[in-house]
């Protein structure tokens, strides 16, 4: 489903990701991992495009290379709006509520591309199904929500618009060990409902637990990649990059 080749990222000649190649197959559960500063999040804003939205001439303005294809259609040249039609959503870190709407209204704004009012409305009770907390606080402005319930209106949010990919990034970043587990379960549903999950985490217990595959990156680079058994099984992996 998504496939990226030799994908390479500068910022003002510093190397933020360099010769990364990684795959995602339609229907899998696929993890990255790595320190701050491994690129993790340069990574997932590189596919959704929004890296290429920095305004030219900014300082962190940067320059990237490499092929990034999704469904077999190259996008690496796409404006972010045009990857969300072919049906990649991005869910960045920090949660990044529209702290001025209600959840319900940021709940539609996840929807905004979508015209199908029934597949809408039928989408959105899932939702409460998954996380019945968000229609508690349907009416409730979303910047005064806790931060669990930002990070589960977040991916609720990513949801609406039906995604084929869902990339997500350090969602258990600043949570209690019981939200951690319950925002997990709930990326765990909705890849069982048939999305295509990419799950971007500094927590590695969380995707040792979860993901089907799992990149490890570091500096910028894909050291290593297996399953959990098989990154478990060699012990240099786990001393140097999992600290395990």
């Amino acid at each position: 489903m998504l496939e990226i080749k030799d994908l390479t990222v500068h910022y003002d000649g510093a190397i933020a990701l360099n010769r990364v190649n990684l795959k995602v197959e339609d229907g899998e559960f696929v993890g990255v991992v790595g320190p701050n500063g491994a690129g993790k999040t340069t990574l997932l804003r590189t596919i959704s495009g929004v890296i290429r939205e920095i305004a030219p001439g900014k300082k962190e303005h940067p320059s990237v290379s490499g092929t990034i294809t999704f469904d077999g259609k190259r996008i690496d040249k796409l404006k972010a709006w045009k990857i969300v039609r072919t049906g990649i959503i991005h869910c960045p870190e920090r949660r990044r509520p529209f702290g001025e709407m209600t959840t319900l209204e940021n709940l539609k704004m996840g929807a905004y591309l979508r015209k199908d009012k029934k597949g809408i409305k039928k989408d959105l009770e899932w939702i409460y199904e998954l996380f019945p907390i968000l229609k508690e606080r349907a009416k409730q402005m979303s910047q005064t929500l806790s931060g669990g319930e930002q990070q589960m209106l977040a991916i609720a949010r990513a949801l609406m618009s039906k995604p084929k990919l869902l990339a997500i990034d350090e969602p258990s970043l600043g949570l209690a060990p019981t939200l951690k587990e319950k925002v997990l379960d709930s990326i765990k549903e909705i890849w069982r409902s048939g999305v295509t999950v990419l799950l971007v985490e500094q927590d590695v217990s969380i995707t040792l637990a979860s993901a089907q595959r799992i990149y490890i990156l570091a500096h910028g680079r894909i050291a290593v990649e297996g399953t959990a058994k098989e990154l478990m099984k060699n012990r240099d992996v786990r001393e140097i990059y999992l600290g395990l």
